[in-house]
């Protein structure tokens, strides 16, 4: 199953939807009430698919919620491990919506989709948006294995940046890789040997993906001689990296992980800090 789906052909699946609505940033719940489409239940990013850290110098802005939370969300969402669930935010998933897909990958969920294009790519298809929130019916919590697969820490981030066969893809704005100013952490800059591959180039003009052949031209051109598996990805706290991990998967790349804690946890502890290319 691809990663992504059409507003087309998610408009001819009938049966066994779940649907979730993953927006971020203010009044999301507002922002959903006001308009999402028929049928989808809303995630919240800070308290669903991330907590709310005590301190972000471990662990970061978003750090991923204990399994054991994760399991009971999904099983009030209605998720089971047969459930075909499509997610979208109103950002071409670069918030909640790549962030969703990220996390039941990384439990072994399978079928898993993002709308490409979010929920604009629906408003501009003529997709009458609903104004009644949604609740499915609850069932057990989903069976989760003993942790997150695909994330690598601090330290294996830092000794990776340095390894010439490994390499750290830094998917932030390039003015916040290169340290011209930081608007949400306490220190601009990037992680000393990470590259800067900015998430809005795997994005067309209409805010969709671009097609798989393009996005792993892009990526194999990046990687050069080091292998997918040797390949972290991060951003601000870890959301938006999984933007570019979904691209990644789309374009048949396999095996890249996240350093979920990413520039937030790095600025915060101290460490070296780069801002040239």
């Amino acid at each position: 199953m691809l990663p992504l789906i059409d507003i087309g052909e998610l408009n001819s699946i009938t049966e066994n939807i779940i649907l979730i609505d993953a927006r971020a940033g203010a009044d999301t719940y507002q922002r959903y009430l006001a308009g999402h489409l028929k049928g989808a239940q809303y995630a919240d990013l800070d308290k669903d698919l991330a907590v709310k850290p005590e301190n972000p110098t471990y662990g970061g802005r978003h750090p991923l919620p204990p399994l054991e939370d994760f399991s009971k969300l999904l099983g009030k969402l209605g998720i089971t491990p047969e459930s075909h669930v499509v997610v979208y935010d109103d950002k071409a998933a670069a918030f909640g919506g790549a962030r969703f897909w990220w996390m039941l990958k990384s439990i072994g969920h399978q079928k898993v989709q993002v709308l490409n294009g979010g929920l604009q790519a629906a408003i501009n298809a003529g997709i009458p948006l609903s104004t009644e929130p949604y609740t499915a019916t609850p069932v057990q919590p989903y069976p989760v294995p003993a942790e997150y697969s695909g994330t690598v820490d601090i330290e294996q981030a830092e000794k990776a940046a340095k390894d010439e066969h490994q390499m750290v893809i830094d998917v932030r704005e390039a003015y916040r890789y290169l340290g011209q100013s930081e608007p949400i952490d306490l220190v601009a800059g990037h992680i000393p040997g990470a590259v800067n591959l900015p998430y809005t180039l795997n994005l067309d003009a209409t805010g969709k993906y671009l097609p798989p052949d393009e996005l792993k031209k892009v990526f194999e051109k990046t990687f050069g001689d080091v292998k997918p598996d040797e390949v972290i990805v991060h951003c601000g706290s870890g959301v938006t990296a999984c933007h570019t991990l979904l691209g990644m998967d789309y374009a048949g790349i396999k095996g890249p992980k996240l350093y979920v804690g990413s520039w937030s946890e790095w600025s915060r502890r101290d460490l070296p800090v780069a801002t040239d290319k």
